[in-house]
């Protein structure tokens, strides 16, 4: 196989706004992966500065990989990202990327798409959310306003008024409502905000807390109702069973734990100590969005809307009708150039 890689520079619709980092651009790789028969396998690399990757690292990565690829069978997934993650344990997005170029890559070999490789049922995806940004009340409004037909928002909050915010969110929509404070409370906000949110018809909370606070999310599952679903403090299927009495579920995104084998160890983790799964993604194109859509059929909920975020998707793939996700009928990701 060849490897090669390309940037993809994806803008977005609306400055994009988290508890901790501020963007309008996100900077991706495309990685393609290139048989002896001229089949082309696509995949996707979507760092994150939290941890602690960016299009440099993917970079070196990348070119470090090179070579591994020259004579290798695409059919060894399990060989291929075992070795990598043993030689590059901290590049979760850039194996990622590797490891979705495969499954596309074997999934036309064999003519079929990912969701039937993976012995999964394409009527069972399921709704995804739809992310609003921390912004100014008047521009959250207008955002949730451009987006009325999806019935699940999952409102980015973390900030001194985002009580407000939401409140003022519920007078004009009447969608559920997850919230993602991205580490951005205390425990005793956290308490006193959610039991707030609870009468405003919030669903789950993700990551109220730094990573590593245990204790806190114990404390807050003791004091709340609204389930507490852990992100950044879960990037692969060995940090489950810590957390299993701690939290009512898991986000596993495919840039935290390098792709799709890895997303199904952790899917089979967190069920055998009863945690509910959600799949989610970071801003990211039709490529990776597509790969995490065709494993819906195995999680609870989804937030999958990344290429929705951006203005220049250049792939087309998994499609959104009010929320449903549609897999495409081609083979492997099914994902064709727009």
């Amino acid at each position: 196989m060849n490897l090669s890689f390309q940037p993809l520079d994806l803008k977005l619709r609306h400055t994009f706004k988290i508890a901790r980092e501020i963007r309008d651009v996100q900077n991706n790789i495309i990685v393609l992966l290139k048989d002896e028969d001229g089949i082309m396998g696509l995949g996707e690399a979507a760092p994150t500065s939290f941890f602690g990757e960016n299009v440099k690292s993917v970079t070196e990565m990348l070119i470090q990989s090179i070579d591994l690829f020259k004579n290798a069978d695409p059919f060894h997934i399990e060989d291929i990202t075992g070795y990598l993650k043993n030689k590059f344990p901290k590049d979760a997005a850039a194996r990622a990327a590797i490891d979705i170029a495969l499954h596309d890559l074997i999934g036309k070999k064999l003519k079929i798409p990912l969701y039937r490789l993976l012995g999964l049922n394409q009527q069972k995806t399921k709704m995804t959310s739809f992310t609003i940004g921390i912004d100014t009340l008047e521009k959250m409004c207008k955002k949730v306003d451009e987006v009325k037909d999806f019935p699940i928002l999952k409102i980015k909050v973390g900030i001194k008024n985002d009580v407000e915010i939401l409140k003022e969110l519920r007078k004009i929509t009447k969608a559920v409502f997850r919230v993602d404070a991205n580490t951005g409370w205390t425990v005793d906000e956290a308490i006193k905000k959610l039991n707030i949110m609870e009468e405003l018809g919030v669903e789950l909370v993700e990551q109220p807390f730094p990573v590593g606070s245990i204790e806190a999310l114990k404390k807050v599952r003791r004091h709340v109702k609204i389930p507490v679903f852990a992100d950044e403090d879960v990037k692969d299927s060995k940090d489950i069973p810590v957390l299993s009495d701690a939290v009512d579920g898991i986000n596993i995104k495919l840039m935290k734990c390098g792709g799709i084998r890895e997303a199904i160890r952790m899917i089979s983790t967190a069920r055998a100590h009863g945690l509910k799964i959600m799949i989610g993604c970071n801003i990211e194109s039709s490529v990776s969005i597509t790969a995490a859509a065709h494993l819906t059929p195995l999680v609870d909920y989804a937030d999958l809307d990344g290429h929705l975020l951006v203005t220049n998707d250049p792939y087309i793939g998994v499609t959104v009708d009010k929320g449903r996700l549609t897999l495409p009928d081609g083979d492997g990701l099914g994902v064709k150039t727009r």
